[in-house]
């Protein structure tokens, strides 16, 4: 059915898959959870993206790889740029931005070996953050918020089987790389308690997809959780008891996303999404002395009391097709955080979010199995109050620290969809009148 050289030109593609993350991850995103793994999908706030519509589908479901023949590539990188203003409990400015603005890349390939069977790989950033904050500042707050910088390189290879016409299924492997550095004050001067560390995490994805009509699918996609494990050093410490080699585990969500895409007419198209993120299930990470018990200055554990609750999101999206060589889309969602006023802290302000997205794709004539695509979304983040206060996991039971914190974001994607193969559609000979 494909080419002779089609696997060739499949490991070609992974390897550049890495290639590309290794070279573009360096910047630190905006955000603990990362959304931002498709183009296509950003246009629609990821309507709909678990039952298809581009090859990115496959971060979410797996099995929408069966709706792509033969060999199949797409890549995308966007670019996060997070505003977030906080202010004390005077209602005076003391930072005027902690969020530092990032470049989140995704590669996708996947090959197509007969009519029922596809072998793809997916490389990610699916989790980040990046803050940035002076020292000192804000009185009290300087206790909670540091500068704080982690990344993730996801690799996940999958496999899909076409049940039938209308059912798909597929499985997949997730290896994960993470890297941390967390910085925490001691006081209002002086050196920072920070930890630094790498690891590994394992886990798999599934999926399904089904499709009752020609202009109906529905897809169901999982993500397993991740228990990153974290291997590094702790420094700053005030005495020797707090330095040294490190270990601890970051419990990371499991997410299940369920999408429908449904035809209007042979134009348009519209879209509906709702995901899960299991963060209930990150707890309270305890730091452990390498090949000991748990460390402190006084002896007693250094624990990071995230206590999140789990996360939701909602969105619904259309595109519609002018005419061969370009679509329009639109979006709109809304995500319940996982962050509560009770355990939330300067670091992470995260509160409940509205998206407003738009984006296009170009097909150009020239190229038939080139599609290109932009997607812009604005994310509008409720005001946000901070209490670190008694109550909040955080407290340090001395200083306390109330003010709220300001914040949106921008989000611009790009991105190239190539499927190999495709022919130039033959050209109609005008006839002329003599």
């Amino acid at each position: 059915m494909f080419k002779k050289g089609g696997m060739k030109s499949l490991l070609l593609g992974c390897a550049s898959v890495g290639v590309l993350l290794t070279a573009t991850v360096g910047a630190n995103a905006g955000g603990f959870a990362l959304r931002e793994q498709s183009a296509y999908g950003q246009g629609t706030s990821f309507a709909g993206i678990a039952a298809g519509g581009a090859l990115s589908s496959m971060f979410w479901n797996p099995a929408t790889m069966t709706q792509f023949r033969g060999l199949t590539v797409e890549g995308s990188m966007s670019a996060i740029l997070p505003y977030a203003k906080h202010k004390n409990a005077a209602g005076t400015e003391v930072v005027s931005n902690s969020g530092e603005a990032a470049v989140v890349p995704s590669s996708y390939i996947s090959y197509q070996f007969n009519d029922r069977l596809w072998l793809g790989m997916a490389v990610n950033a699916p989790f980040g953050l990046g803050v940035n904050f002076p020292s000192p500042w804000g009185g009290t707050g300087n206790f909670y918020a540091q500068d704080t910088n982690a990344a993730t390189y996801n690799f996940n290879p999958n496999i899909a089987y076409k049940l039938t016409d209308w059912l798909s299924v597929a499985v997949g492997f997730q290896a994960q790389y993470m890297w941390v550095n967390f910085q925490s004050a001691q006081g209002l001067a002086g050196p920072n308690l920070t930890l630094n560390g790498t690891g590994w995490g394992y886990g798999f994805t599934a999926g399904v997809t089904i499709t009752p009509t020609a202009s109906t699918t529905l897809g169901i996609g999982y993500r397993s959780a991740l228990n990153n494990k974290i291997d590094g050093t702790l420094s700053g410490g005030i005495g020797a008891s707090t330095n040294g080699g490190i270990n601890t585990t970051v419990n990371l969500p499991d997410i299940l996303t369920i999408g429908l895409r449904q035809g209007i007419t042979d134009r348009l198209t519209v879209m509906a999404g709702y995901e899960w993120s299991n963060w209930s299930r990150i707890g309270t990470p305890a730091i452990m002395r390498a090949g000991g018990p748990a460390l402190g200055p006084t002896g007693a554990p250094i624990t990071l009391p995230f206590q999140y609750e789990d996360g939701h999101f909602y969105s619904i999206g259309a595109e519609y097709k002018l005419d061969p060589a370009w679509t329009i889309r639109a979006g709109l969602g809304f995500e319940k955080s996982p962050i509560g006023d009770r355990e939330r802290t300067p670091r992470l302000p995260d509160n409940d979010r509205t998206w407003y997205s738009a984006g296009f794709s170009w097909k150009p004539a020239a190229m038939p199995g080139l599609n290109l695509d932009v997607g812009y979304s604005y994310i509008d983040v409720k005001n946000t109050p901070i209490n670190v206060v008694a109550g909040n996991p955080w407290f340090n039971g001395v200083a306390p620290y109330t003010g709220s914190v300001s914040t949106h974001i921008h989000i611009i994607s790009i991105g190239a969809r190539y499927q190999f193969g495709v022919k130039e559609p033959a050209r109609v000979k005008q006839a002329y009148l003599k």
